[in-house]
């Protein structure tokens, strides 16, 4: 449509000079001086009437005249047209865009919000493209918003600070928000405006400095993540453990956690500690017993977000609580079956099971 546009333009252009020059020379053949020439066909295109420069005695002159006239009026016209059809089907293309991302929004449900299209951002939204998880991506710079657009992501420009984007995304409908911002104040005022507005919200957000984890934990993120400490620790690692970060790397790059755990007939499991759960008031310990040692406790994830790793036996377990625990295939307790509830989690991107 809009090469349309540029080439009815670009006709009327060509067809307009062409119109001036035929007109010119067919006036300075009639004996007309060329300021002259140019000056009657100005006038008489554009119809200002100032009147002829020479009287239009001939016949044949009077007809040239009105080919002249009708040719530059039609070129005219054709050129303009195709300015203003540029521009309505610019209008149109957008605002057919902005109805049907409108409408594409409403149909989210249980959904992932990025805030930030840079390059953690843009990593984000590839991981969940690729695991078909329905996402949308905020951000306020044109360009990023463009090439999110480019790449089929569905893209919302605005400023995710602001309760009405946010709210305009479908912040009530999503399950989980991730603020990859470079800024940590930007990160840490989203994740304070998205807790307020959705309690029951996922919120993943990104630290520049070690200091903003405690700020963001407190505005209500349930996970921070600080890329400068990760890479930090991974060189670390590498350094002093090579052969051993090798061997994970090169492992876990064709198979997932629980699969490259399963060859070494291990596994992953997660209790739940529900509302009806015998568990609730006894320890660590307690379930280790009934365990008869044939797991070991990894981690705890107390119902607020806070996780412990390898938590002592002496702590105590509360509703909503989250036990992961690490043993051989078929030697998990049948009470891991029977009086708790079994869900499926991510750890680092694997899936747990």
């Amino acid at each position: 449509m809009r090469t349309s546009s540029f080439k009815r333009i670009v006709i009327g252009i060509v067809f307009f000079s062409l119109t001036i020059l035929f007109a010119v020379s067919g006036y300075m053949m009639a004996g007309w001086g060329f300021l002259d020439a140019v000056y009657m066909v100005v006038i008489t295109i554009f119809g200002v009437g100032y009147g002829e420069v020479k009287p239009l005695t001939s016949p044949i002159l009077k007809l040239f005249t009105i080919f002249v006239i009708v040719a530059g009026a039609l070129s005219v016209a054709y050129t303009v047209s195709g300015f203003v059809q540029l521009i309505t089907e610019g209008e149109i293309h957008r605002a057919l865009n902005l109805k049907r991302m409108t409408k594409d929004i409403e149909n989210l449900d249980q959904h992932v919000i990025i805030c930030g299209f840079g390059r953690i951002g843009q990593l984000v939204a590839r991981k969940l493209k690729a695991d078909h998880q329905s996402f949308i991506v905020v951000d306020s710079d044109p360009a990023r918003s463009a090439q999110a657009q480019e790449q089929g992501y569905l893209m919302y420009q605005g400023n995710a600070t602001d309760e009405a984007v946010l709210e305009a995304v479908g912040i009530h409908r999503a399950k989980s928000l991730a603020t990859v911002l470079p800024n940590d104040a930007a990160n840490v005022f989203i994740t304070l405006t998205a807790r307020e507005m959705n309690p029951n919200l996922m919120i993943l957000a990104r630290g520049e400095l070690p200091s903003t984890e405690k700020k963001l934990r407190l505005a209500g993120a349930n996970h921070v993540v600080l890329p400068a400490s990760i890479s930090a620790l991974r060189l670390a690692h590498l350094i002093t453990h090579p052969s051993a970060v090798d061997f994970l790397s090169q492992t876990n790059g064709h198979q997932g956690l629980n699969e490259f755990l399963a060859e070494l007939d291990i596994q992953l499991n997660e209790i739940v500690i529900e509302a009806n759960s015998s568990l609730i008031g006894g320890t660590i310990g307690d379930i280790e017993v009934k365990g008869q040692g044939t797991f070991i406790t990894v981690a705890l994830r107390r119902a607020d977000g806070e996780v412990i790793i390898h938590p002592p036996r002496t702590t105590y377990l509360a509703q909503g609580d989250s036990v992961i625990l690490m043993g051989h295939q078929g030697d998990m307790p049948s009470f891991v079956q029977q009086n708790v509830l079994k869900r499926e989690m991510r750890y680092r991107g694997a899936r747990l099971r």
